[in-house]
């Protein structure tokens, strides 16, 4: 009998966009099979009307929660309290949680150290501590190979398509600008290279995503290879027998 990954969704309706429910379903198909499916937010509400429209078809339960008191998140707790009960009573490996909120860091953290891998999904405006808190996070408003994940699917993967926002691969300049993600890849480089300076580029991606929720999609690159090309400070160079190594220039 196959032993398949088992992975808890929970989505925050109210700081997530529903065009994008098609995209996050496939990527999670890639890590086993999504059992938990649950939507959070007030459903009397017009602002949930796109998620209710995908809601049966996508068999994701919705949570219903009201809102109380003005001002406070009800989804927030909810989530929350049934993300740690899951974590406890149910046979799950991976938690996904869907949103652009940073009150979600510290559960997390607390998966994190239940030995669970966590996957989030967010909008850009993601604040980076729950980003950074994730084993690996894409972002929604980036084109998650929205023609591969979708070609021949239903007509709500066409409304998915037009709608999610194509995000173009960050040219050379705009990639060295970013500081945080030229010392994360020199640092992976380092760490793995021979005493001639190449590192596998298969050992270096397996180094980063153990302890990073980096994604090379979210700067518009498919291959890992692909961003690292694009740097003029690298290298790469391919083996037909032993793949693709990188270096530092």
């Amino acid at each position: 009998m196959e032993d398949k990954t088992k992975i808890a969704m929970f989505i925050d309706a109210d700081n997530a966009p529903a065009a994008h429910i098609q995209n996050i379903l496939t990527e999670l198909a890639k890590y086993g099979v999504v059992n938990i499916r649950r939507a959070y937010g007030n459903w009397h509400s017009e602002n949930l009307k796109s998620w209710r429209e995908v809601l049966h078809e996508c068999a994701i339960r919705a949570m219903q929660q009201f809102d109380v008191s003005k001002g406070k998140n009800a989804t927030d707790m909810a989530m929350t309290i049934d993300v740690m009960d899951v974590l406890h009573g149910k046979d799950v490996d991976i938690i996904c949680i869907v949103s652009s909120d940073s009150d979600f860091t510290p559960l997390v953290i607390r998966c994190l150290e239940e030995g669970k891998k966590v996957i989030g999904f967010g909008e850009r405006k993601t604040p980076p501590a729950f980003v950074s808190s994730c084993s690996r996070f894409l972002y929604l408003d980036t084109k998650h190979s929205v023609s591969e994940h979708v070609a021949g699917n239903s007509k709500q993967s066409d409304i998915t398509e037009q709608k999610a926002t194509i995000q173009k691969p960050h040219v050379d300049h705009k990639l060295k600008q970013d500081k945080k993600l030229m010392e994360l890849l020199k640092r992976a480089v380092e760490a793995l290279e021979d005493e001639s300076g190449w590192a596998t580029l298969s050992a270096i991606g397996s180094h980063i995503s153990n302890h990073s929720s980096f994604d090379q999609r979210n700067y518009g690159y498919k291959k890992l290879s692909d961003l690292f090309k694009a740097i003029d400070l690298f290298e790469v160079k391919a083996n037909a027998e032993t793949g693709l190594f990188v270096r530092i220039r």
